[in-house]
């Protein structure tokens, strides 16, 4: 048996997934892991992710729409009337995650690209660690499309500088 016809039949929710869906979540599995491997150096956390892309500023590589589609989508998502929506507690942020630089970023707070970038991929830390460690399968991976599609633009894109202007020393 293969590992998608196992996951029909036991994976809560993963059934009900499209093809569209599935391959979003695998393509994420994929671009986080060289992500990580490489332009994190295997370290992956908020303090490499800020480390990271003030190098990438300090290289003069960053401008501030090289993120742009990420931070309109997560904008439309995390914020409204202000405020954040209900979707902005379930990112579970932990102790040392940055969430005051996401939160200046997504009320427009700072448009520093250095700190754009970080917390577009802060964000997308937060679905690596939500899914991989299981809280996204409460869910049973509903509604997540967009999610993964955003991030996973985000993480070519940050595998682009990456080739360009390689990791943080």
């Amino acid at each position: 048996m293969n590992a998608i016809a196992w996951l029909e039949k036991k994976a809560p929710g993963f059934a009900n997934l499209s093809g569209e869906e599935r391959e979003a979540i695998m393509q994420f599995s994929l671009l986080w892991s060289l992500f990580e491997s490489g332009a994190l150096k295997t370290n992956g956390n908020a303090k490499a992710i800020v480390d990271l892309t003030a190098h990438w500023g300090n290289q003069g590589g960053l401008a501030n729409d090289s993120f742009a589609q990420a931070l309109a989508y997560f904008q439309n998502r995390y914020v409204e009337n202000g405020g954040f929506t209900y979707h902005f507690g379930h990112l579970h942020f932990r102790n040392g995650d940055r969430q005051e630089l996401v939160e200046r970023v997504l009320r427009g707070e700072t448009d520093a690209p250095a700190d754009i970038a970080a917390a577009v991929l802060i964000i997308v830390f937060r679905y690596r660690n939500n899914y991989l460690h299981g809280m996204k399968w409460a869910y049973e991976l509903k509604g997540q499309l967009g999610n993964f599609t955003t991030a996973n633009a985000a993480l070519m894109k940050a595998l682009e500088f990456y080739d360009a202007h390689g990791s943080a020393p």
